[in-house]
């Protein structure tokens, strides 16, 4: 709000909660940016509506009027489209070795704050920004007593960059501490930026609150004459979405964080279902989508056998699958020749993504149609990323009418800062939502259960990441997502025996087959990228450390196709297939993992 308010053109000596009755049209505006966003929650601009603070602008008097202002103003622009929280920021007043008296001065202050906003009608209360532990306590205690302990109470913290409040305390104990003092829920806002906010909420999830991050965008710098924040609506997208993938439960956006941030946190909220119009799936929902669809004009689809090769094979022998993308540009002469030449070594079927690098290369489905003319049967790629819920149901039509039957149906990432970094997100629907989808077509109904005369036959794979940071997450929505219609799963590269024992025992419970995720490493560099850089990648050291001692190139290839062998001779009997993510374009390495497992035509 503050950088909202400077932006345009209030300067920064003003007293800015006092717009809220001077230029309450300014304060709404703002507000209304922000739900136009996708914002669920706003803060009331009363963040140093205390009397404390008030009394550097001589306005020590003015804590009722201005607090009830910042509510009426938020409720307005809101229009019953988001909730609105009281502000409660800190008192100003040093605390570091504080006593009885300075402890119900500020407690005083604080709780008048308090005893205004809940008079003015609000859906609960932040204590936010706090750095010392003893004021955040304070500020609880005065939430808490102002509200009559009707209201969740949220206490919101910062952090320095080693995740520790102004005397040491670190970001899990004081999660502790909160949920001991009577806090609804704990987290952390401001800091510097999105990478340091994460690890200190991530901590926070072990004191068993729901966990709040709301982050700068990053920190300042000078810009001719002017400090602005750089990180870009993009890259807090994509730290919105890790935040959700580690159990956050909600995420927004502090200093310097406009209403395009905010959409970008919304969309990765769409795709965590974390927000209220896309709820986790109810399971008998879920077979009523998938496996009772009462309407009379549904019909049963053909059984999997009968929907494509792949189906056919399914279950009956081993599968493999590798992963071949469109090229960069139009001509696909290579890439053709390059899965003729897999298939002729025995492998069953072709992957092709959807979207792949955030570069210009032509529709997985434009290709997948050319590779079924060339006799190269493919799983098309289908994720939430890029097309609104129309756009879905017609791409799925359109596919089965040019022949295309197998699906894996993914969510898919955030648009990478490839070589269109301005294009956006739309996820209209998750991997769950896109299954049931699917599911619907097979039926022949469209979402709204309407007759579509026949329908489709496709076989639907999901995704599923057995090295997720949120595992119990990850493991839920794959029931989910069985519930909804998967009939299959591939999962992600794993490079760890015991990461991919747990997941078979929980897939095997489960019911759903499983494609297992091997991608056969090119490099000690390639290593420590897919380690450190990208989301449910996690390899192990001595993996890591063999790679290292394997040195560069042919060398280095061969250590990399040895370990993945090593893992498919490990989990052959109990997997149904292979799912072979071959780097660089190296398809021949796909061959030389499985060589052994393959039946040549």
């Amino acid at each position: 709000m503050g950088t909202q308010i400077y932006e345009r053109g209030v300067l920064y000596s003003a007293l800015f909660e006092g717009l809220n009755v001077s230029r309450p049209e300014l304060i709404a505006a703002i507000h209304r940016d922000y739900v136009l966003a996708g914002a669920q929650i706003l803060e009331t601009n009363t963040f140093g509506a205390n009397a404390l603070r008030l009394e550097r602008h001589g306005a020590v008097h003015r804590v009722k009027e201005l607090n009830r202002a910042g509510v009426a103003v938020a409720r307005e622009a809101a229009e019953g489209r988001a909730f609105v929280i009281g502000a409660i920021g800190p008192s100003g007043y040093f605390l570091g070795d504080a006593g009885a008296d300075d402890l119900s001065k500020v407690g005083d202050a604080l709780r008048e704050q308090a005893d205004a906003l809940c008079e003015a009608g609000i859906d609960g209360l932040v204590v936010e920004t706090m750095r010392q532990p003893v004021e955040l306590r304070v500020g609880i205690e005065a939430a808490l007593a102002a509200s009559g302990h009707k209201l969740p109470v949220l206490a919101v913290v910062t952090l320095d960059e080693a995740g520790r409040m102004a005397d040491g305390t670190d970001a899990g104990e004081i999660a502790r501490l909160a949920r001991e003092w009577g806090a609804s829920a704990v987290g952390v806002n401001c800091s510097d930026g999105p990478m340091h906010v994460l690890e200190a909420v991530r901590r926070m999830t072990a004191a068993g609150l729901p966990v709040i991050a709301y982050p700068n965008a990053g920190l300042p710098q000078r810009v001719d004459e002017r400090m602005v924040y750089v990180t870009t609506p993009e890259y807090f997208g994509v730290y919105a979405r890790r935040m959700f993938k580690v159990g956050v439960a909600a995420v927004g956006g502090c200093c310097g964080t406009t209403a395009d941030h905010i959409k970008r946190v919304a969309a990765a909220a769409r795709m965590a279902k974390a927000t209220d119009g896309d709820e986790a799936v109810d399971e008998s929902e879920a077979r009523g989508v998938a496996y009772d669809v009462t309407t009379s004009a549904s019909v049963r689809p053909p059984p999997i056998a009968e929907r494509s090769k792949l189906g056919e094979k399914l279950g009956k022998k081993f599968i493999v699958s590798v992963e071949v993308n469109p090229p960069v540009g139009v001509d696909l002469a290579r890439t053709i020749a390059a899965a003729k030449g897999l298939v002729a070594g025995g492998v069953d079927v072709v992957n092709i993504a959807d979207g792949a690098r955030a570069q210009a290369r032509m529709s997985n489905l434009a290709m997948a149609v050319r590779l079924a003319e060339s006799g190269v049967e493919a799983i098309l790629h289908v994720c939430g990323r890029d097309r609104n819920l129309l756009a879905q149901i017609a791409h799925l039509i359109g596919a089965h009418a040019l022949g295309i039957r197998n699906l894996v149906i993914i969510t898919g990432d955030p648009p990478k800062m490839g070589d269109f970094p301005d294009s956006t997100a739309v996820y209209d629907l998750d991997s769950i939502g896109l299954l049931k989808l699917a599911t619907r077509l097979n039926h022949g109904i469209d979402p709204a259960g309407k007759p579509l005369g026949s329908g489709t036959a496709f076989v639907l794979a999901t995704g599923a990441e057995p090295a997720a940071l949120d595992y119990e997450r990850e493991l839920r929505r794959l029931k989910e997502k069985k519930l909804a219609g998967a009939e299959f799963v591939m999962t992600q590269p794993v490079y760890d025996a015991h990461t991919v024992e747990r997941f078979l025992g929980d897939a095997e419970a489960i019911g759903i087959p499983v494609l297992l995720g091997l991608l056969p490493l090119a490099s000690s560099r390639n290593a420590e990228f897919l380690h450190n850089e990208v989301p449910g990648m996690q390899i192990p050291e001595p993996v890591r450390e063999r790679m290292r001692k394997a040195g560069t190139g042919v060398s280095a290839r061969k250590e990399g196709v040895a370990i993945a062998r090593e893992m498919l001779a490990q989990f052959h009997g109990r997997i149904a297939g292979a799912y072979i993510m071959p780097p660089l374009e190296r398809h021949e390495l796909a061959l030389e993992v499985v060589d052994g497992y393959l039946v040549t035509p």
